[in-house]
């Protein structure tokens, strides 16, 4: 923590070995939720709804609460570690904390509701499934902006947001 929060993250090459390598997993995991996701759907609103509630012409069944259950077990966990990471690592570039908020409630907020929706697709209304698509989306765009930004303060060695600026002084004549 010390090293973020002083800002020697981006001068330690160990740590940013260990950050980059990281954001490297993150982007193998990013691209295989997108190659997952596009296996059992599409972002058309009719193919969520066939994947929750089944399609008997296909012979597909409709998502079991089992299934949704671990699923939902599995990931809550481990997205929730995920985001954490990568929004705590957002919290030491320096970009403006309007910026910070709104990508750390994007994330947090497209993951939930990314989950959630599939519940609501299966057991509530089809119209869910608008939902899950703009959470995927969202969710997809939100994880590989963090990637982005964390990774260009490692590799451009920005500053922490947390290390003061020495103030530039006006010279009076």
């Amino acid at each position: 923590m010390r090293f973020v929060v002083t800002g020697e993250w981006t001068r330690n090459h160990f740590l940013r070995v260990i950050v980059l390598c990281f954001l490297f997993y993150t982007f193998v995991l990013w691209l295989t939720n997108a190659g997952m996701y596009f296996a059992k759907m599409s972002l058309d609103p009719a193919s969520v709804v066939e994947y929750y509630l089944g399609n008997e012409e296909k012979y597909l069944q409709p998502r079991s609460l089992q299934g949704l259950l671990e699923v939902l077990h599995f990931h809550s966990f481990a997205m929730g570690m995920l985001l954490m990471t990568l929004t705590h690592l957002l919290l030491f570039v320096p970009v403006a904390n309007r910026v910070k908020a709104w990508g750390i409630g994007l994330a947090f907020v497209s993951g939930i509701v990314g989950e959630l929706s599939g519940w609501g697709v299966r057991f509530v209304h089809p119209g869910f499934a608008w939902v899950k698509v703009a959470a995927f989306v969202t969710l997809e765009a939100v994880l590989l902006w963090l990637m982005v930004v964390v990774a260009r303060a490692l590799l451009w060695r920005a500053p922490s947001a947390y290390v003061r600026r020495p103030r530039h002084r006006r010279a009076h004549s």
